[in-house]
């Protein structure tokens, strides 16, 4: 039985909610799987990925084959490098202990990585509505600048106005 490592569509339309599942080859897309390895949900910035590394790693050395989009998800997530390290050990080019300090480090610096984005979005959230703010004070400035001339014009005007029945009040 081929076991391919895919996605399976959930969601709204226009809202895709993706379950990453190993299934039969022959299965429909969104039809039975053998067992879900994780989510990905492309909607956020940046997309979110949560995926049982160690349980895609064994499917992987079962001979499970990932589609494009799910191959490019394990190696996001470090389950292609994990597999790797384990024929190396396999192999006896590395120890255990040395293959495991290889995916953490790698992992540290990828969580760095993303870190680094999530920070870079948020800063530039907090510009964007910083400036939009000092935009709408211009505005409000303007508007209110505008504003104030006619006020002083309708009480020059009514002043003569007050003067003249004053005046005409005193014959």
């Amino acid at each position: 039985m081929p076991v391919k490592i895919r996605l399976q569509r959930h969601g709204k339309k226009g809202k895709p909610f993706y379950w990453i599942v190993a299934a039969d080859a022959r299965a429909k897309r969104d039809g039975k799987y053998l067992e879900k390895l994780g989510i990905y949900n492309p909607n956020t910035n940046p997309a979110t990925v949560e995926l049982n590394v160690d349980g895609a790693v064994q499917w992987l050395q079962n001979g499970a084959q990932p589609t494009d989009t799910a191959k490019n998800l394990l190696s996001e997530k470090g389950a292609l490098l994990k597999n790797h390290l384990a024929g190396g050990v396999r192999k006896g080019a590395l120890t255990e202990e040395q293959a495991e300090a290889k995916f953490t480090a790698w992992l540290e610096e990828k969580t760095g990585k993303i870190q680094a984005k999530v920070d870079g979005l948020s800063e530039a959230q907090a510009k964007a509505k910083a400036e939009a703010l000092e935009a709408e004070k211009a505005v409000n400035a303007a508007r209110i600048a505008a504003a104030a001339p006619v006020v002083e014009e309708e009480v020059a005007e009514e002043a003569p106005a007050a003067e003249a029945e004053a005046s005409n009040e005193e014959e």
